[in-house]
Order: C-alpha cells, then sequence, then structure tokens
C-alpha cells in the first residue's frame, strides 16, 4: 500500500531557480526508502518539500492519498509525518528529557508510553536524561533528534543525512536504530550520502542528479548496478 508520493515536484528557495524538476517518488508503507545522489541533487529539498519547509511550485505530495502540498510543517506532523534535519536538530540548552518533551508538543494525551519506548530503543538517552543535550557527542546528539521526531509516534520519518559527520561507531549504531525503528512499522524516507549503508537497509532507492529523477529501483538492485556504484557508490 502506498502511503506517501510527489508527482511531478518542481521546487526551488528563489522565483527565478528552481532545484526539483518534475521529481517523483512512491514509498509503500513500512519501507525504507533511500534517495541518493551527489551534492546538490536537490535530496534535502525533496525532503523540505514534503514536510512542508518548502511549498512546491508546481505537482503534488499525497500522504495517504490526502493532498498535503505546501500545508504548514505542525499540520503536517498532526498527519503522521516527522522530520529529523541534518543540522540544528536539538535544542542544546535544554537537557534531553526536556528535548524529547518538545517533541511532543502537539500532542494532548499521555505520551508516557511513547518515552518509556524511546528510552528502550536508546537507553543512553534515559540514563543521561538529565543531561544538557548542548554536552553530548554527534551520535548521542542523533539519537536525541531522532527521539524527539517519534515522540508524535509517527507514521513516516524523514530523515536527512543521519550519519554525517559521525564518529564510525556511531554510523554503524545510527544505522541499526534506524532498522530497529522501521521495525516498529515506521515508514523511513532517508536522504545520505553514505549511499551504499543506505541501500542496504532499503527496499527501494531513487537517485537524484541536478533535481531530476535518473532512476530507481529495489535497494539491492542499486546496489548491484555498475554505473550507480562508479557514480554514486565510491567505484
Amino acid at each position: 500500500m502506498i502511503i506517501l508520493e510527489m508527482k511531478n515536484i518542481t521546487a526551488g528557495y528563489t522565483p527565478e531557480v528552481d532545484i526539483l524538476h518534475k521529481v517523483g517518488i512512491s514509498v509503500n508503507k513500512g519501507d525504507i526508502v533511500s534517495i541518493i545522489g551527489p551534492n546538490g541533487a536537490g535530496k534535502s529539498t525533496l525532503l523540505k518539500s514534503i514536510f512542508g519547509l518548502l511549498k512546491p511550485k508546481e505537482g503534488k505530495v499525497l500522504l495517504r492519498d490526502k493532498d498535503i502540498t505546501g500545508l504548514k510543517p505542525n499540520r503536517i506532523a498532526q498527519n503522521g509525518v516527522s522530520y529529523v534535519p541534518q543540522v540544528n536538530n536539538v535544542f542544546p540548552s535544554l537537557t534531553i528529557l526536556e528535548n524529547l518533551e518538545m517533541g511532543a508538543f502537539i500532542r494532548k494525551d499521555d505520551y508516557s508510553k511513547q518515552m518509556a519506548d524511546i528510552f528502550e530503543l536508546f537507553p543512553v538517552l534515559k540514563e543521561r536524561k538529565d543531561d544538557k543535550a548542548g554536552h553530548l557527542s554527534g551520535g548521542q546528539r542523533q539519537m536525541v533528534a531522532m527521539g524527539r521526531a517519534l515522540m508524535l509516534n509517527p507514521e513516516v520519518l524523514l530523515l536527512d543525512e543521519p550519519s554525517a559527520g559521525l564518529a564510525p561507531i556511531f554510523v554503524s549504531s545510527i544505522f541499526e536504530k534506524i532498522r530497529e525503528i522501521n521495525a516498529t512499522g515506521v515508514t523511513i524516507i532517508i536522504v545520505e550520502q553514505n549511499a551504499r549503508e543506505a541501500l542496504k537497509m532499503s527496499s527501494h532507492g531513487y537517485v537524484l542528479a541536478m533535481g531530476k529523477n535518473v532512476l530507481d529501483d529495489e535497494g539491492k538492485a542499486l546496489l548491484a548496478n555498475e554505473e550507480v556504484g562508479r557514480l554514486y557508490l565510491g567505484g
């Protein structure tokens, strides 16, 4: 069952310049889908267009067949989509616990079960819940950011470069946590420069170049594609 679609999305940050040119993706419920491509391909712009941080000039974004194109981010979050940006994704002056509570800002119900589930997923966050997020390592900050996004119990989680700048020991840990989150039923769309590792865990992948769809296929098929390997996976 398709949970999210982008249809012929054209988007940019100025009236004169488009970053995405009639881009389309289709994501099945429960899948992990990777968006790969060179720097400047429009991958992060794609996620921002889904989450309402950038209003497309043309095309539609559909969530469960409902048109969410151009809705404000808080409305999109209420519809079951959470987003973890690459940078500035924690409140450094707040504690881990306060960061997670901020993630539930639009919830009116009891979210204690969700908090407990996140602490089970990221035990180090429970151990250090009273520490300021600004005192954490890069990998631990990424866990806080992912945990905060999960506080809304989303159906779809958007991840923008979750392994960027992390020490190797944290890279493998973050990818393992992404698998664990997906195993709970959360659909994940991931933009990732570590394309090889992202595709390994993805049911499907899309290759963007210069803001256009270049290729899409099953994750394992893209890994086996010699041209994709040469151009986007480091040989």
